[in-house]
């Protein structure tokens, strides 16, 4: 795979995702009367106004030929994830150098890929999607649906370790006020959020495997029959339907029995709903 270039900064930026393009992972999970729709793609903030929200839920629903109530669940996911993102724009982040381990556990349509590793988050010229086509390109991979995958999980990773950059350069500005303990803190969080590669390898270590141990450390890549992706696809189905119900048992039973019955009934009535659910 192609090395990647240097960090393009090493001081306080403004909250961005730290790739090369500022592109937003976006997870779609719907469920309306027992259809369910799913989705994973990146969203560009510096392209599509807020305007193209409405036309790409219309378009999806034509497309997939989904019920036009799944139009309104789409735009308002979508909505609410990119104003979220929106959230921390214009804070400060930290973007000192730092290597984090990323893994990838994904199943899309009959390819299962599993990977751990290493990425420099402080390298604002990354590329997740060239990164994902290499990894496919080595990998024999060829259904054209992975890559897509991958770079999302690669993105939403990164995501969540820059929403905790922002907080650590909230901390570090306090700390700079004379809140000396708070400084320590960020500096363990930030310290337990990275990898210590001298603490890994030590000063006369190595960050060369071992022949013996690369197994260890190889992606694997499965093909499933279309029995299997089946078998896997109802029984997501069935979790994600029995934790529907039991989210909405909690939701039923627990504001307005609690005060009336108390903490153990409420417990036992809770448990008793639970067990009707597997009759």
């Amino acid at each position: 795979m192609k090395s990647l270039p240097p960090s393009a900064s090493k001081g306080p930026v403004k909250f961005r995702m730290p790739t090369a393009e500022n592109l937003v992972p976006i997870r779609l999970d719907i469920e309306i009367d027992g259809q369910r729709f799913r989705d994973a793609f990146t969203w560009n903030l510096d392209v599509d106004p807020d305007s193209e929200i409405a036309n790409f839920a219309r378009r999806t629903v034509k497309d997939l030929k989904l019920p036009p109530s799944f139009m309104t669940q789409i735009a308002q996911s979508l909505q609410t994830q990119l104003a979220e993102f929106r959230s921390f724009e214009g804070q400060e982040m930290q973007t000192k150098e730092k290597i984090v381990p990323l893994k990838l556990d994904l199943r899309v349509n009959n390819t299962v890929i599993r990977d751990q590793f290493l990425w420099d988050v402080s390298n604002f010229e990354s590329d997740p999607e060239e990164f994902a086509r290499t990894l496919c390109a080595d990998l024999d991979i060829i259904d054209p649906e992975v890559g897509p995958a991958i770079a999302v999980a690669i993105r939403e990773q990164l995501y969540e370790i820059a929403t905790q950059s922002v907080s650590s350069a909230r901390e570090s500005r306090l700390a700079k006020k004379g809140r000396r303990g708070v400084e320590s803190i960020s500096n363990n969080k930030v310290a337990n959020g990275a990898l210590d590669l001298m603490k890994v390898f030590g000063s006369k270590g190595t960050v060369l495997r071992k022949r013996k141990e690369w197994y260890l450390y190889e992606p694997i890549v499965d093909l499933l029959s279309n029995e299997e992706v089946e078998a896997l696809d109802a029984r997501e189905e069935r979790t994600a339907r029995l934790k529907k119900k039991l989210d909405d048992q909690d939701d039923s039973f627990h504001t307005p029995l609690l005060p009336l019955i108390g903490k153990q009934e409420h417990a036992k009535v809770l448990y008793d709903q639970r067990c009707l659910l597997y009759v």
